[in-house]
C-alpha cells in the first residue's frame, strides 16, 4: 500500500518504533550500543567463556529440572540399573539414576551440566586473575571487581549446592563435612547447622533446600550481578593493552556488531560443541557407582569437584588441636581452615584494591592494563598465592597421591605442611627477581635492540651477533607503563609525629624496586600524554 503521493506507507512494526522512538532515545542509544568498541586480545575472551558457560549451564539445568525430584524419602529401588535393586535410596537419588538410564539423551545432558559448572568456576577465576596481574581492578573499576568477587562466591555456593543434590555417597561426605565445618563455629554452630538441616543431621529438609537455592535463589543473583558487571563494563569502557594509537583517553577495538557479535557467537558454539564433546567422551561423577549415601558409611578415594578442593586439603593438613573456654570447645582442627581461612581469602580479595589504592595514593582513571612484569610485587604476590592454592588442592587429594606414588600418607602429609609455608615465599622472591629479569632484559633491548639470526665479524677479527633496532611498536609496548613513585607524605624530618609510617614503608616495598627504561625527553613527553586520564586532559585543553 502507497500514500496518495506514491510514497509507501509505513508497516505496523515501523509505526510501533517511530512512535517508542519519539518518547525513548532508542535508536541513538541502540546506535550507540552496536558501535561500541571491544579490544581485540585472547585474555579478554576469559571472561566471555564464563558468561558463556553460565548459558550453558542455565539450559541444561532446566532441561534436568523437569526429571529431577528433591525429596529425601526413601524406598526400595526399582529402576533399571539393576545392581541397585532392593536398595533403599532417596527420591532424589533415585531420580538421578533415572534421568543417567532412562530419560533419552539424560546422562550426556547431566555431564554437560556438571562439565559446565567447573569450566564456569575455572574461568571465573583465571579471569578474576587476568584482571589482578594487569591492574584491571584500578580507579574507576572497584566497585566492578568487588561484584566479580562476589559472582566467584556465589558460584562457588551454586557449584556446591547442586553437586549435593544427587545425594550419593561422595556428595553426602560433602554434605557432613559442611556441617562439621558450621559446627566449629563457637556458641552459634549448633543453632546454624540445626537451621540449615531442619533439625537434626542429615535431617529430611537439606536436599528440597538446597534444591530451592540452586535453581532459584543463587541463580537468580548471579543473573543480575552478571547484568550490573556487563553495565559496568560497557559504562567504564574497556580496558586495553598498551599499543600505538592507544591511550588512557579512548578504546581502539572491533565495534560490538556486526564484528564482535559474531566472534562472540562463534564462541559460544565453540564452547558448547567442546563441552558436548567432553561429556560425551569423559564419565564424571558416576553416582551409581558409589551408591547412595549412608551417615555410616565412608568412601575411599573421594575427593569433591576441583573448587572446594583447597578447602578439603586445608582440612587434612591441620593438626588436631582443640580448646575448652566458658564451657565452649573450639575446635581449631575445623574451625580455622573450614572457617577463618575462606573469610580471611575473599577479604583480601574484596579489599586489595582498596589497599593498594592506599599505599599508592590519589590517582586518576587507569583505562592501560599493565604488564605483569612492571609491577613485580603484585605479580610476586599473585603468584605466592596461586602457588598457596595449589599446594591446599594437592593436599586435597594426599590419600590417592601416596596410593599412586607408594609413599606414607604421613610423609605426604608432612611434606605438604611444609610445603604450604616455604615454596610461597620462594615463588614470591623468584617471581619479584624473575619481573626484574624481565625489566632488565627490556632496557637491553631498547640501549642494543634486538637480534637477528646473522652473525657479524667484529674489527677485532672476533664474531657477535647482529643486532637491529626494535620496531616502534615494540618501543611503545615497553615504555608506556605506570611508573608509582613511593609514598613519603608525613614522614618529614621537621615533624614530632611522624604519621603514616607504615603506610610508606609499605609503599616503599611495593614500588621501591625498579629497573629504570632509558627514554629521551620527547618519548617522555609522549608517555606523559599516552597516560593522561581523561580528567586531566581535559584540564589541559581548559588551560
Amino acid at each position: 500500500m502507497s500514500d496518495h503521493d506514491g510514497a509507501p506507507r509505513p508497516t505496523r512494526g515501523e509505526r510501533v518504533a517511530s512512535v517508542l522512538d519519539r518518547r525513548l532515545p532508542l535508536s541513538k542509544a541502540g546506535k550507540e550500543f552496536l558501535r561500541k568498541a571491544f579490544p581485540d586480545h585472547w585474555s579478554f575472551l576469559l571472561g566471555e567463556v564464563a558468561l558463556y558457560s553460565l548459558v550453558v549451564l542455565v539450559v541444561t539445568g532446566v532441561y534436568l529440572t523437569f526429571y529431577f525430584h528433591p525429596a529425601m524419602t526413601e524406598s526400595p529401588y526399582t529402576g533399571s540399573y539393576e545392581p541397585l535393586h532392593g536398595v533403599r535410596v532417596s527420591e532424589a537419588y533415585s531420580s538421578v539414576l533415572h534421568i543417567s538410564f532412562d530419560v533419552r539423551g539424560g546422562l550426556l545432558i547431566r555431564q554437560i551440566h556438571h562439565w559446565g559448572a567447573l569450566v564456569f568456576l575455572a574461568a571465573i577465576g583465571v579471569h578474576l586473575l587476568r584482571v589482578f596481574f594487569t591492574g584491571a581492578f584500578r580507579r574507576p573499576r572497584e566497585v566492578n571487581w568487588t561484584i566479580g568477587v562476589t559472582m566467584f562466591m556465589l558460584a562457588l555456593l551454586e557449584g556446591f549446592c547442586g553437586y549435593s543434590l544427587p545425594d550419593d555417597l561422595l556428595s553426602g561426605t560433602g554434605l557432613r563435612t559442611a556441617d562439621g565445618i558450621m559446627l566449629s563455629i563457637p556458641v552459634v554452630g549448633t543453632y546454624l547447622s540445626f537451621f540449615v538441616f531442619g533439625g537434626q543431621y542429615p535431617g529430611e529438609e537439606i536436599i528440597p533446600r538446597l534444591y530451592v537455592a540452586h535453581i532459584l535463589l543463587l541463580p537468580g543473583l548471579l543473573l543480575a550481578l552478571v547484568g550490573v558487571h556487563l553495565t559496568f563494563v560497557v559504562y567504564h569502557k574497556h580496558t586495553q593493552w598498551a599499543r600505538p594509537g592507544r591511550t588512557n583517553r579512548n578504546v581502539i577495538g572491533k565495534p560490538l556488531f556486526p564484528q564482535y557479535t559474531t566472534k562472540s557467537l562463534g564462541l559460544l558454539l565453540t564452547l558448547g560443541g567442546v563441552l558436548t564433546l567432553m561429556s560425551a567422551l569423559i564419565q564424571i561423577n558416576p553416582i551409581w557407582e558409589v551408591g547412595p549415601y549412608r551417615t555410616d558409611h565412608v568412601s575411599l578415594d573421594a575427593q569433591p569437584d576441583w573448587y572446594v578442593g583447597f578447602l578439603e586439603g586445608a582440612l587434612r593438613l591441620m593438626p588436631a588441636a582443640e580448646t575448652n573456654f566458658a564451657g565452649h570447645t573450639i575446635v581449631w582442627e575445623v574451625f580455622l581452615p573450614g572457617v577463618v581461612l575462606p573469610a580471611l581469602l575473599f577479604a583480601v580479595l574484596y579489599t586489595y584494591p582498596f589497599f593498594e589504592r592506599w599505599i599508592t595514593g590519589p590517582t586518576p582513571e587507569r583505562h592501560l592494563c599493565d604488564r605483569p612484569r612492571n609491577q613485580p610485587t603484585r605479580t610476586a604476590l599473585g603468584a605466592s598465592a596461586v602457588t598457596f592454592y595449589v599446594v591446599l588442592l594437592l593436599a586435597g587429594g594426599q590419600d590417592v597421591l601416596a596410593l599412586v606414588f607408594r609413599i606414607p600418607v604421613e610423609m605426604v602429609t608432612y611434606t605438604l605442611r611444609a610445603g604450604l609455608f616455604v615454596l610461597p615465599f620462594l615463588v614470591y622472591h623468584a617471581t619479584k627477581r624473575a619481573c626484574l629479569g624481565l625489566q632488565a632484559a627490556d632496557r637491553r633491548s631498547l640501549l642494543h635492540g634486538s637480534t637477528r639470526a646473522e652473525v657479524r665479524r667484529t674489527s677485532a677479527g672476533g664474531y657477535q651477533d647482529a643486532r637491529s633496532l626494535l620496531p616502534g611498536d615494540d618501543v611503545y609496548r615497553i615504555l608506556v607503563r605506570e611508573e608509582p613513585r613511593p609514598r613519603a607524605h608525613g614522614t618529614e624530618v621537621w615533624r614530632w609525629f611522624r604519621k603514616h609510617r607504615i603506610r610508606n614503608a609499605l609503599s616503599r616495598w611495593y614500588y621501591g624496586k625498579r629497573v629504570a627504561l632509558p627514554a629521551t625527553d620527547w618519548q617522555r613527553a609522549r608517555i606523559e600524554a599516552v597516560r593522561a586520564a581523561p580528567s586531566e586532559a581535559e584540564e589541559s585543553e581548559r588551560s
